[in-house]
């Protein structure tokens, strides 16, 4: 019985899609996971712990196992397990991107090399380490310029700075975040340094893709109509099809080629973010992975098949029927988080639901939890889906649902130094 070896740690929001897809295709699952499973006693071919932070050691988990319980794919749900996924497959024989094509696509750095190296248009950057002093930094760098992590993910992190004094605090307030412990871990050499470059001014997009055999295989792209001139880049909403001129789209699909290629990136899902000005695109990101967070619940294809089943199909080599998105426009809005404190309730939920072209609302952060926005934050307070005859209606409905929803935020019981909040109740 030939296994799909599912990476994923505890923190995912994309374990469901995944097993879901999987559960579908009534393929076994082995899921890999940085944590000891409840129930992994009672199924040893289905579960296995991981250490995500020591690839090489995983690996060598993942070869003893696959004795036992032979293996077809390896499938990483988020970046935190795309090294490993590549690693894995290369030892196992399995088809895989090369690992040093990963690793330059998760160390943003390195990226930028890469790509500056091939020509592909991209932000200049500099490598400065986390215990230089800020002000002595901001001698030589050229404003407006954008501090970031050379490894975390969902812009957390990534701060606009316009003069020396704003990147001095921005500085401070990163290097505060790769200091935290379980940053520092998770990052290792990594948390110790600091990407500084060049603020690329434009609107942004972002481009779903599928590489079979380093041919880009483009599955949606995104508009992200709300504008993200920082100084936080907190996501809002994306809407699928473009509205873009065809050019610009065609121009957009080229330099994600140019980047896949000089990255050197040959199969499985690939998520880029661009942005678009008078020079034409640039390349922000790219990672060898899919959509983060729940954004994928916006897209189906053929018959209704999500991109996580598109994906497990082309891992396990089975047959992918099409990979034409539906005809409908479709579009999701990550709720951002106003402020820190503990969420006290949610409104207006039922009366979100019945906006026209509103598919589901799903709340991820429980009442009475903490909710920290960026750039410290790691979620978002949910998710809104739509669909509807154009992308037009498909913003509109999403800015009206969330209009219809108050979050009543209270301030924290302990402050935690660098997050700040007001001394008063927010709603949004």
């Amino acid at each position: 019985m030939n296994r799909l070896l599912l990476l994923m740690t505890t923190a995912t929001y994309r374990a469901s899609a995944f097993l879901e897809a999987a559960r579908r295709l009534d393929v076994p699952v082995v899921v890999g996971s940085d944590r000891e499973q409840a129930l992994a006693a009672a199924s040893p071919a289905g579960h296995l712990t991981l250490d995500f932070l020591v690839p090489e050691k995983a690996t060598g988990a993942i070869v003893e196992f696959a004795k036992h319980y032979p293996i077809r794919a390896v499938v990483s749900a988020d970046d935190d397990g795309a090294i490993l996924a590549a690693m894995a497959a290369a030892v196992l024989g399995l088809p895989h991107n090369a690992v040093d094509a990963v690793v330059a696509a998760r160390n943003k750095h390195r990226m930028r090399e890469v790509l500056a190296a091939a020509g592909v248009p991209s932000p200049r950057s500099e490598l400065v380490s986390i215990d230089e002093e800020p002000h002595d930094v901001a001698r030589r760098v050229v404003f407006p310029c954008v501090v970031k992590p050379l490894f975390l993910s969902a812009s957390r992190g990534v701060i606009r700075a316009d003069d020396p004094a704003q990147f001095a605090g921005a500085f401070r307030r990163l290097t505060a975040i790769l200091r935290r412990p379980e940053v520092a871990a998770e990052g290792g050499p990594l948390a110790q340094q600091v990407l500084v470059e060049t603020f690329i001014p434009g609107i942004e997009v972002a481009l779903e893709g599928l590489l079979e055999e380093g041919k880009l295989r483009v599955l949606a792209l995104f508009d992200k109509p709300d504008p993200l001139e920082g100084p936080f880049f907190e996501e809002t909403i994306y809407v699928t099809p473009s509205r873009l001129p065809a050019p610009l789209q065609q121009a957009i699909v080229a330099c994600t080629e140019d980047a896949v290629t000089a990255l050197g990136l040959q199969r499985g899902p690939v998520h880029a973010e661009l942005r678009l000005n008078d020079q034409g695109p640039w390349i922000l990101e790219i990672a060898p992975r899919s959509i983060g967070g729940l954004c994928s619940r916006a897209l189906r294809f053929g018959e209704g098949i999500s991109l996580e089943e598109l994906i497990l199909r082309d891992a396990m080599g089975l047959e992918v029927a099409s990979l034409q998105r539906e005809k409908q426009a479709a579009g999701v809005m990550m709720i951002p988080i106003p402020q820190a404190g503990i969420l006290r309730e949610v409104r207006g939920q039922d009366e979100a639901r019945h906006v026209r072209g509103i598919d589901e609302i799903r709340i991820t952060i429980p009442v009475g939890q903490e909710v920290v926005p960026l750039p410290e934050g790691t979620r978002y307070l949910g998710f809104i889906f739509a669909r509807d005859e154009t992308p037009d209606r498909v913003e509109a409905a999403l800015w009206e649902a969330h209009r219809q929803l108050t979050f009543h935020i209270a301030p924290p019981t302990d402050r935690v130094e660098g997050i700040g909040g007001s001394s008063r109740e927010s709603s949004v």
